[in-house]
């Protein structure tokens, strides 16, 4: 179970979001560094041709005189920031995000510009499925919970967890003794 706390969490530090007794067993950072995916590159060659349909058309308006091509830049606009955005958006995000695991509950922690702070809370209990997901240069992503997004056709199940990290083997070994003491 998730809880947001973004009203509680405006002042520094933690007051007020701890429960009686609880204590921080690890914190940390996810890595930032770019990578380049499969989902990387399908939304950069989509972002390409549509800035390159965007780019013909404004040319071929460009030939008929005045100023009708400039419709074209909002759609060029959109295939670059689609081009870029698949690539640089994640790490960005990265960039901006905290991890902390206390001895009850999990807390990611986001400070995003024009989006503000935001800090969600997850419960780590006996039936939390916690997995652990290593990457080949030593990183890992332990997810401990889910969220729905909604798609086009419908909605679809989104991981949770501590994304990039390198101490994920240890995260979820504290994770799993937090399930072995609550139960």
């Amino acid at each position: 179970m998730s809880r947001d706390l973004t009203h509680r969490a405006t002042g520094d530090g933690w007051d007020g979001i701890f429960e009686d007794g609880e204590a921080i067993t690890w914190q940390g950072r996810p890595d930032a560094a770019v990578r380049f995916g499969p989902g990387a590159a399908f939304g950069m060659l989509f972002g390409l041709a549509f800035a390159g349909f965007a780019a013909v058309w404004m040319s071929l308006a460009a030939t008929a005189g005045g100023y009708f091509w400039t419709f074209g830049l909002i759609h060029f606009s959109v295939g670059i920031a689609l081009a870029f955005g698949s690539v640089l958006g994640p790490p960005w995000v990265r960039r901006h995000t905290w991890y902390t695991l206390t001895d009850r509950r999990a807390f990611i922690a986001t400070d995003l510009p024009f989006r503000g702070r935001k800090l969600t809370a997850y419960e780590i209990s006996p039936d939390t499925v916690i997995s652990l997901e290593e990457e080949g240069d030593d990183l890992a992503t332990v997810n401990f919970a889910h969220r729905w997004v909604q798609t086009k056709n419908g909605s679809r199940r989104r991981d949770v967890g501590f994304e990039r990290i390198r101490e994920g083997r240890v995260v979820m070994g504290l994770m799993r003794k937090m399930q072995g003491e609550t139960a």
